[in-house]
């Protein structure tokens, strides 16, 4: 059986897409096949905008869990504490992320979560095949990496990224399309080209990280 390596688990409001605002337990997997985290390898990595600590295990609610069972305990704790034991009042969505998620989230730990009432999103990369019964299926490419993951629920794009073609994205398989502009000193400007764009092109919608306006994690 396998050691899960989990950076952070902890309870907030889902800040991005089509489920913002929406309360949830993240689940913040360590390590990443795009990049290793460290700043000194950023320049040389495929993805170079991440804004994301999934290095180690020492963020809250974070460590190696031995078993499926244990962590998936451990994800329906984050949020049935901040309930006082009012279990009609627990939120039954927990959302897979990371890093690469989909690099550990494998078909014991998804029956895990399942058996103890989640619900199971995922934000990935969409460069590994995700494990049937997954609930929400999250992809944000990242330019020049190989997709494999071509359907879901959501694709969501950080632009700009040259060398992504909207055009061919949006015959993919998915219900919702989402640009949400590159943070950073140019955000401003990645903001407006967003909005531009999906006034010109309706398919598309635009996502914010509200959770970094109001200051959640």
């Amino acid at each position: 059986m396998r050691t899960y390596h989990v950076k952070e688990i902890y309870y907030t409001l889902q800040g991005e897409g089509a489920q913002s605002g929406r309360s949830a337990v993240f689940c913040r997997f360590a390590g990443c096949n795009l990049w290793s985290g460290r700043e000194e390898d950023r320049l040389r990595a495929l993805c170079q905008f991440c804004d994301t600590d999934f290095v180690g295990s020492d963020g809250p609610g974070g460590g190696q869990f031995d078993d499926p069972a244990s962590l998936a305990k451990a994800v329906r704790a984050a949020a049935t504490h901040v309930n006082a034991g009012n279990t009609a009042g627990v939120p039954r969505w927990v959302v897979c992320t990371g890093g690469e998620p989909l690099l550990q989230l494998d078909p014991p730990l998804l029956d895990a979560l399942h058996a103890e009432g989640l619900s199971v999103a995922v934000e990935t990369n969409g460069t590994l095949p995700a494990p049937a019964g997954l609930d929400w299926i999250c992809v944000s490419p990242k330019a020049g990496s190989e997709i494999v993951l071509r359907q879901g629920n959501e694709l969501k794009i950080v632009v700009p990224q040259p060398g992504l073609d909207l055009d061919e994205l949006q015959t993919w398989n998915f219900q919702h399309f989402f640009l949400q502009p590159m943070d950073g000193r140019d955000v401003r400007a990645n903001t407006e080209l967003a909005v531009q764009y999906c006034l010109a092109n309706p398919v598309w919608r635009l996502s914010i990280q509200s959770h970094k306006l109001i200051g959640l994690p």
